[in-house]
C-alpha cells in the first residue's frame, strides 16, 4: 500500500450536513477499495481563478491522507466521477519518508 494525498473539491451549494455526508462517501469508498483513512482536513470555501463547468464559481476543499493499493487508484477516481456532489478529485502519492522505508524492510 502506498500513502496518497486526496484534494477533493465538493458542490459549493452543499450545505454543512450534506457536506458532511459526501466526505463521509468519499472514506467509504476508500475503505471499500482496502484502503485506510489517516486524516482528513476541511480546508472550507475557495472561489476558483475562472468559472469552471456548469458556472461554478467556487468550491469546498477536502484533504485526505490515506493508504490504498496503488492499483486502486483508478477505481476510486472513477467512482467518484460517478457522485454528483464531488466535483473535483486530485490523488497525489506521497514519497516513502525513511521511517516508512526501514519499518517496510524490517516487517
Amino acid at each position: 500500500m502506498n500513502t496518497y494525498e486526496g484534494m477533493f473539491i465538493f458542490q459549493d451549494s452543499l450545505k454543512d450536513d450534506a457536506l458532511e455526508a459526501s466526505v463521509k462517501d468519499v472514506r467509504e469508498e476508500i475503505e471499500k477499495l482496502g484502503g485506510a483513512i489517516e486524516n482528513t482536513a476541511r480546508i472550507g470555501r475557495r472561489p476558483f481563478a475562472r468559472l469552471q463547468g456548469k458556472r461554478q464559481k467556487a468550491g469546498q476543499y477536502v484533504v485526505m491522507n490515506f493508504l490504498l493499493d496503488p492499483l486502486q487508484v483508478s477505481t476510486l477516481l472513477a467512482r467518484l466521477r460517478m457522485k454528483e456532489e464531488v466535483f473535483r478529485a486530485q490523488i497525489i502519492r506521497q514519497p516513502i519518508t525513511e521511517e516508512a522505508a526501514t519499518a517496510a524492510k524490517e516487517g
